[in-house]
């Protein structure tokens, strides 16, 4: 799968979409290397484990400045199964690299971590107790396709299907393969695997965090997108 885009050359290389991967691939590797034990400890450690950030019991905002809350940041990178990795980086592949042509390396690197951040967080308040970790990048890959709908709502897919012993391209509205990811979502939602939470609010506020960053940046996307 792939996104057509304009091929007007730019000065500056696509680098955060790389990136990401990059530190998603090699947390997920180390993770697969360590002990069972030692992993869960792990998860335990770097995951957004609910029962360990918010007290039901307590009031919201003192608890926000907490620095336990720098767990909402390092579970992003924390996938333990491959299917849930490579499920969130061919979505992040897909709708990332034209989000981050149209945004920009730093502003779409901002939106990955505040709209993962801002997901973990609803994600946290909403299972207040529960000592599961979430984990993953599900949330953040939401807000970037919440962004490139808001950005290209009319947008079509280059889809490449093998068909035999053919290969058949074909173009699919985007919002078809975001209905795949909504699936997909759910699919993780209420059959993930036992190492941590899944949680559909969070993708939920994620994908509207993607529609309010781009309403938000559209002149400044607008401005890059002219020159």
């Amino acid at each position: 799968m792939f996104v057509h885009v304009d091929n007007r050359k730019r000065n500056q290389w696509q680098w955060a979409t790389v990136l990401i991967v990059s530190v998603c691939v090699l947390c997920f590797v180390l993770l697969a290397l360590m002990p069972n034990q030692q992993r869960l400890v792990a998860l335990q450690e770097w995951g957004t484990v609910p029962a360990n950030i918010f007290d039901a019991h307590e009031p919201i905002w003192p608890q926000l400045t907490d620095p336990s809350l720098l767990r909402l940041f390092t579970a992003l990178f924390i996938h333990v199964t491959w299917l849930h990795l490579l499920s969130n980086l061919l979505f992040l592949m897909i709708f990332g690299l034209p989000g981050e042509r149209a945004l920009g390396s730093l502003r779409f690197l901002l939106l990955f971590v505040a709209g993962g951040i801002v997901a973990n967080l609803i994600g946290a308040v909403s299972l207040a107790g529960v000592r599961l970790p979430i984990i993953g990048c599900s949330g953040a890959v939401s807000a970037v396709v919440g962004t490139y709908f808001a950005l290209f709502p009319r947008a079509r897919l280059g889809l490449v299907l093998p068909l035999g012993l053919y290969l058949e391209f074909v173009r699919v509205p985007a919002f078809l393969l975001i209905g795949i990811w909504v699936l997909l979502q759910l699919l993780f939602s209420y059959a993930g695997p036992s190492y941590g939470a899944y949680v559909w609010w969070a993708h939920i506020g994620g994908f509207v965090f993607g529609l309010v960053f781009a309403l938000v940046s559209r002149d400044a996307i607008a401005r890059r997108l002219r020159h």
